[in-house]
């Protein structure tokens, strides 16, 4: 059944695969890069004992990593109804 069901679904070719990738390496990179970038422009111009370039690094790394877990399990509880769906038949 799952084989049957994955044939005719034509939304989830190598492709889609591929740019979910993308989607995922978005998602970490962009919070990551602006708030360096934020924390490159607040050393520069408020300097102190912070590191400002740090914590902007850390802190945008934690966002994507939150972005990241949110879609990847987006995408699981997806896989997991339609398991539960083919279950059921």
């Amino acid at each position: 059944k799952r084989k049957i069901r994955a044939r005719d679904r034509k939304d989830r070719s190598i492709m889609f695969g591929f740019s979910y990738f993308g989607l995922v390496g978005w998602s970490l990179m962009v919070p990551t890069v602006l708030l360096l970038g934020l924390g490159i422009w607040l050393d520069r111009n408020y300097p102190g004992t912070v590191s400002w370039t740090l914590t902007g690094l850390f802190i945008g790394l934690a966002i994507g990593c939150l972005n990241v877990y949110h879609w990847i399990k987006k995408e699981q509880e997806e896989i997991e109804r339609e398991h539960d769906e083919l279950d059921e038949d």
